[in-house]
């Protein structure tokens, strides 16, 4: 990266830190530093909350996703505006109405202490796994352009994230995430555009679209259905999609407080509202653009060599092994393959390569899919782009962090350490064991950052599989809670926890996508807590 790159990414990154900590001048208490004193319009509610959700792994991996396995990928976000709808309507009016500051305080007004604090266990193991994932992804940036080792960088990018989330609390989140997304989007459009201008003089947006769908890359509606039936392992598909991500966006945003913190900051019921909403309106299309431009770095490559491996440092550390000469040789046939345009010799060598790796790390499965976007942009950018485009990787990873690390603060706080252990402290008192919780969630997540980087899928796909093992079972919780009346706290608590059992069997006999668990767990939830509801009730009557 050029100077001129360096210079501008933290010219980039150091004016947004001093403008989150100008705005997050805010009252020193819990409501001050976790909602910013219930006081932000809709469109910052609705930045928020894009924000928090787009993530670093969003636009670093999700090119990625759609140069290997094309557009299906987008089905995964067809059942969230209904889910955004559902939320309006049902869950914001309680959590309006009850003042809380976390959302399984309400799971306490409605049955007891033991479910309100399992129901915050689950969120605190699921919502610290999936921020470990997150902080890898900007370290495999760092990491990349330094040639530093990635523990190192994990250290590094971690220690710079509880450094600012502790500075500024939720106000500073939001107000940082407002800049961020439009750096981001303008960043975006700006790929896009260098993107086709790089294809041949006679091929436009339109047509690198057509020459990507010749090779199945557009298949952005896929039905699951094979000759033998409907697969129930094909992770992405309509009925997946508008099912299970209905599920795990009513669970994400309705029930997950990184999200549920976000709109609670709200003036009121209206902004919560209409930031909700416009979400739902807005981030099909947003994740489809994404996704799109992984479509055109595929014909880009169609047309421009690309590189057999596209982690290079992986690749220069093969090179060194005794698999270095077969490494080479396939490398030299892979080239050969390309000038005389046989794509599917081409992609063969690409395998053969990721097997002689595999070869080289025994238990790597050598998949390079986080790699793809960071390359091209490495590869291809003109100076300058390349420092805004890595500035704004950081960005979303610090926006969606800090909001991860502030609500885990927040859960950590108000359903535990005021709970059960120190009831009445002062307001100054309240702010500085926050600031040390948060500190103590960002220092779990490096620990778990360090084991992300074998992890195999890509990052937004394992960030996904983490969620959707817990937010089945929180969401029937909560199911209960709102329509089923008569199910007790007892009933209900016992049916989460052999639920919670059920999905981590299903899950590892590998037996049904992932998308499918959330349906499933509330569902699971919401049966169990009616038999118990039946078998305690005739006990009682008895």
């Amino acid at each position: 990266m050029s100077f001129i790159d360096w210079i501008i990414l933290i010219t980039v990154l150091a004016a947004i830190i001093i403008y989150g900590v100008y705005k997050s001048r805010t009252t020193k208490n819990l409501e001050g530093y976790f909602l910013s004193n219930r006081s932000m319009p809709w469109y910052l509610v609705l930045l928020s909350i894009m924000g928090t959700q787009a993530s670093a792994i969003t636009y670093l991996t999700g090119p990625g996703q759609a140069y290997t396995d094309g557009m299906r990928f987008v089905q995964y976000y067809f059942g969230l505006p209904l889910a955004m709808i559902v939320i309006a309507v049902f869950f914001v009016p309680v959590y309006s109405r009850l003042k809380i500051m976390t959302a399984y305080e309400f799971l306490e007004h409605r049955f007891d202490v033991k479910t309100r604090t399992f129901t915050s266990f689950l969120f605190l193991l699921s919502r610290g796994l999936s921020t470990g994932v997150s902080i890898y992804a900007p370290s495999l940036i760092l990491s990349s352009l330094m040639g530093w080792n990635i523990y190192l960088t994990n250290v590094i990018m971690g220690g710079l994230l509880i450094i600012y989330t502790i500075s500024g609390g939720a106000r500073a989140v939001a107000y940082t995430q407002t800049l961020q997304m439009i750096i981001v989007f303008i960043s975006l459009f700006t790929i896009g555009y260098i993107a086709v201008n790089f294809l041949p003089d006679n091929m436009g947006f339109s047509a690198a679209v057509k020459e990507a769908a010749t090779y199945g890359k557009m298949n952005v509606i896929t039905t699951g259905f094979t000759d033998k039936g409907f697969d129930w392992k094909d992770k992405y598909n309509i009925w997946s999609g508008v099912i299970g991500g209905f599920f795990l966006a009513l669970s994400y945003f309705g029930t997950d407080h990184s999200q549920v913190g976000r709109y609670l900051t709200a003036k009121n019921i209206r902004e919560s509202r209409k930031g909700l909403l416009m979400n739902g309106l807005v981030k099909v299309p947003m994740q489809f653009f994404i996704l799109l431009i992984g479509i055109l770095i595929f014909t880009f490559y169609l047309y421009h060599k690309a590189p057999v491996f596209f982690d290079n440092a992986k690749a220069t550390a093969a090179a060194k092994t005794p698999y270095g000469t077969e490494l080479r040789r396939i490398e030299q046939n892979y080239t050969v393959a390309f000038e005389k345009k046989d794509m599917p010799a081409a992609d063969a060598y690409r395998r053969e390569y990721k097997e002689t790796i595999k070869k080289a790390f025994p238990g790597d499965d050598a998949n390079d899919t986080n790699f793809i976007f960071l390359r091209f942009v490495k590869d291809n950018l003109p100076v300058g782009l390349i420092g805004l485009l890595f500035a704004v990787i950081f960005l979303s990873a610090w926006g969606s962090i800090a909001a991860a690390l502030n609500s885990l603060a927040a859960c950590t706080v108000v359903d535990f350490h005021k709970k059960f252990f120190v009831k009445k402290e002062s307001t100054q008192d309240d702010y500085k064991v926050s600031q040390w919780y948060t500190f103590f969630w960002g220092i779990f997540c490096i620990i778990i950052a360090m084991f992300a980087y074998n992890i195999g899928n890509s990052l937004i796909e394992a960030v996904n599989k983490i969620g959707s093992v817990f937010y089945g079972v929180i969401l029937g919780i909560f199911l209960v809670a709102f329509w089923i009346k008569k199910v007790k706290s007892n009933a209900v608590f016992w049916a989460a926890i052999l639920s919670e059992l059920a999905i981590i069997v299903i899950y590892n006999m590998d037996i049904i996508s992932f998308l499918w668990l959330n349906a499933i767990g509330a569902l699971l939830v919401i049966v169990v807590s009616l038999l118990l509801q039946f078998i305690i009730g005739r006990k009682s009557v008895v």
